[in-house]
């Protein structure tokens, strides 16, 4: 039997191997778009210009993330009808789906963050009287009346804190109806009002100093109803809370140059207490301190207490009385502590310490 040659071998390779197509060649920078589209539906156009609407609301405005997130699923909710209706697009569908979906818990959490907070009818004066005007929200109020304080009553006579005996660590107390006379072993010094702190004075004072007792008595004139805070809880909140904190101080302050107005001048008229609201004068800060002071450093404080009750001054007391030995009772109250209240007058206070040391 005969053999092909090489020739004959290599003339039928190429009718053996399969024929390749040809892939047509694409010229360079040109676009494959050939033919536009036609314009898309109605649906379409107005999904995109809520989204350009909503992408251009201020931030400035209060309202802003809520409007915001209503444009987002308005668009979203049209995009799902153009897409199911017009397009019959499965994924375009389901997208905004998950769009609308993501949105509309946001503006859920949004709306609750602004629901109404409903405050108790007893408290809601507290509120409008010493919180809501230092910008106090509803919200940071209810948590710090809600949780670790209480709402309780005194009847007429009976004693919130006696002298020597009532802890001043326990309680910081607010008071919500009626009225307390402040007494000094049987001296009347001034008087409570509503919407008042009851302790104030003694929960500045100290502040450094625990286990410490109240040097006044305090009683209740008529029936009273009083909020009541556990002391070490409400520190604990106050120093998680700046802005809470603050607001607390310049409260206590206020309310302590309220009282020294009321010390000062024993004359005032009940209306004209109530009414009070104003940066106490120079003579009152003194007063105060001086009868503080006074009976934390003297042993003769029935003297030093008629001697203010007349209008005079305690230092001129301790020049009558130069023997003198502190108690271990009550310390005085630091000017430092006040510097948030009576700054103007730290100066004529330390140079009044110092005479009285120098006696």
């Amino acid at each position: 039997m005969s053999t092909p040659d090489s020739t004959s071998l290599l003339t039928m390779l190429p009718t053996l191997t399969s024929p390749t197509p040809e892939v047509p060649a694409v010229e360079a920078n040109t676009t494959s778009c050939h033919q536009w589209e036609q314009v898309h539906h109605m649906l379409f156009h107005l999904g995109n210009l809520s989204l350009l609407l909503g992408l251009l609301i201020p931030t400035t405005l209060g309202l802003h993330m809520i409007l915001l997130r209503l444009l987002l699923m308005t668009g979203c909710s049209l995009f799902i009808a153009w897409a199911t209706l017009y397009r019959c697009n499965l994924d375009v569908m389901v997208w905004n789906v998950v769009f609308l979906v993501v949105n509309f818990m946001h503006l859920f959490f949004l709306l609750y963050k602004r629901r109404p907070i409903k405050i108790d009818r007893e408290l809601r004066t507290v509120y409008k009287r010493m919180f809501e005007p230092l910008h106090v929200q509803e919200a940071l109020f209810q948590r710090l009346t809600g949780q670790f304080c209480t709402i309780q009553t005194l009847k007429k006579g009976q004693a919130y804190a006696a002298e020597d005996k009532t802890s001043v660590d326990e309680r910081l107390s607010i008071l919500l109806k009626g009225k307390m006379k402040v007494s000094y072993r049987g001296h009347f010094l001034h008087n409570i009002y509503t919407n008042s702190f009851i302790d104030s004075p003694e929960f500045r004072s100290t502040e450094m100093h625990r286990g410490e007792k109240f040097q006044v008595t305090i009683v209740a004139e008529e029936n009273c109803k009083f909020l009541c805070w556990s002391r070490e809880r409400l520190t604990y909140f106050l120093e998680s809370d700046t802005f809470l904190n603050e607001v607390f101080k310049y409260l206590i302050g206020k309310d302590i140059t309220n009282k020294l107005y009321t010390l000062n001048d024993p004359t005032l008229s009940d209306k004209a207490v109530k009414k009070m609201d104003r940066q106490p004068s120079l003579c009152s800060q003194l007063s105060m301190m001086q009868m503080r002071n006074s009976m934390a450093s003297t042993s003769d404080t029935d003297d030093v207490l008629n001697q203010i009750l007349r209008g005079g001054s305690a230092g001129s007391s301790l020049q009558k009385s130069p023997e003198t030995k502190s108690s271990t009772k009550m310390r005085p109250i630091e000017e430092g502590m006040e510097d948030d209240v009576f700054e103007e007058s730290v100066s004529s206070l330390q140079q009044h310490t110092a005479s009285t040391k120098e006696v």
